[in-house]
């Protein structure tokens, strides 16, 4: 999937309005659903745009041990919890999903997962950020199948593995020159904050804190402390500057930053694994590394994204769902799953296994991951995107201080939260 920032949101005001699913969608617990609906002989499962071949031979054998037929529709994963809420209560969704961790807490507050009973040793097999992502309250809702975070494309007809910058201060000045000659240096959609937290966490800025225990507190959010202003203002002087075009902004700025690249317009974009094929298609003589130190010294983070597959609390066949989930999830089937996709398995073992060190887009991302942290899975998550886009895209085109826009961000995510909270 192209996983750009569009396809990691949900629409603001999604839970809200969802929240009552209590009178109108199933419980998620594992049984009491499916006891006396009428099983169906067709297991469906929604898999990701353009990964089907990833799990077709799988699932075919699944289907003839358990004796029913496997049926594989792809949908953009971003999408389909969407899609969900409308086919599920209809009779016509899937028994099995497949979602962005993010989304997995605002799901299952609607009600729209069945709780999986997985054992430690199964739990295991994943690294520990990727198994987390399927846990809310200490209940387990879906296995990870890949992780991605963001990493940096460049075009090697443009700037050499020798020449190739080290900081963003590098990059910056390498821009400069580029934009002398008509070209650009380096892009990245740092009007969003799904690629921005990866400036905001090297100066001390962040989307919630986390309690004694680990866990994400909504309460405490960070996007307006004094490490966010001074992570806006240094983002916003690429686009103050001139170093990244006017059209780079907004939901479609992922297309510009994407043709840019692909014409060879762009020596560099801050992108992820979604581009892995498609640059290659067109034709880029590409190399990818981790993301580069910032201006302070510290190395640029980044989010680590989980797909995973969850069970639909709609589906006629659960446990048999959840049978297929465990299956499909495992080392072998992640093993066959990461040849044919290239998609970054979440088992430990593949992670650090040869087959993944040797491939260089798979070990890029794998080195970025260390500095990297789960996207929030928490249902507040919701409420955080939509206003702090728009404040970084107001600070971007010089519209407002960083302080005052990440303020008044906050102040909408606060207010967001307690009337949802108040459903």
């Amino acid at each position: 999937m192209k996983s750009k920032l569009v396809k990691y949101l949900t629409v603001a005001g999604a839970a809200a309005l969802f929240m009552g699913l209590a009178g109108c969608g199933p419980s998620s617990s594992s049984s009491s659903t499916t006891s006396s609906t009428k099983k169906s002989s067709t297991l469906l499962v929604w898999e990701d745009k353009d990964k089907a071949a990833g799990i077709k031979d799988a699932a075919a054998a699944f289907g003839k041990k358990n004796n029913i037929k496997v049926k594989i529709v792809e949908k953009t994963y971003a999408d389909q919890l969407k899609e969900l809420r409308l086919d599920g209560p209809a009779g016509t969704g899937p028994d099995v999903i497949t979602i962005p961790g993010d989304q997995i807490g605002t799901a299952v507050t609607e009600g729209l997962l069945k709780e999986l009973k997985v054992s430690q040793s199964t739990k295991n097999l994943y690294t520990k950020s990727a198994m987390n992502s399927q846990i809310v309250k200490g209940k387990v809702y879906g296995l990870p199948k890949a992780v991605e975070t963001t990493v940096l494309f460049y075009n090697k007809k443009m700037v050499s593995d020798a020449e190739l910058p080290k900081t963003t201060e590098e990059w910056y000045e390498f821009s400069k020159k580029q934009r002398a000659n008509g070209k650009y240096g380096l892009l990245a959609l740092w009007d969003q904050i799904y690629y921005a937290q990866g400036v905001f966490s090297g100066y001390g800025g962040y989307i919630f804190g986390k309690d004694s225990k680990g866990n994400f507190n909504a309460k405490d959010i960070g996007l307006n402390n004094s490490g966010s202003v001074e992570a806006a203002d240094y983002v916003s002087k690429f686009y103050k500057d001139g170093l990244f075009p006017k059209g780079i902004l907004g939901d479609k700025g992922i297309n510009v930053l994407d043709s840019l690249f692909t014409e060879g317009k762009a020596a560099a974009v801050i992108s992820g694994p979604w581009n892995f094929d498609p640059y290659k298609k067109a034709g880029i003589d590409y190399g990818v590394v981790e993301l580069p130190n910032l201006a302070n010294g510290k190395h640029m983070g980044s989010f680590i994204g989980v797909k995973s597959y969850n069970v639909s609390s709609y589906s006629k066949n659960a446990d048999l769902a959840e049978k297929f989930v465990k299956y499909i999830s495992d080392t072998k089937n992640s093993k066959v799953r990461y040849e044919k996709t290239k998609e970054v398995p979440a088992i430990k073992s593949l992670a650090d296994s040869d087959l993944v060190k040797k491939d260089v887009d798979a070990s890029a991302v794998a080195q970025q991951s260390l500095h990297a942290e789960l996207t929030p899975n928490i249902t507040e998550m919701d409420q955080v995107w939509t206003p702090i886009n728009n404040a970084l895209q107001v600070i971007d085109t010089g519209k407002s201080t960083s302080k005052k826009a990440l303020d008044n961000a906050v102040s909408q995510i606060n207010s967001a939260i307690k009337a949802s909270d108040s459903k």
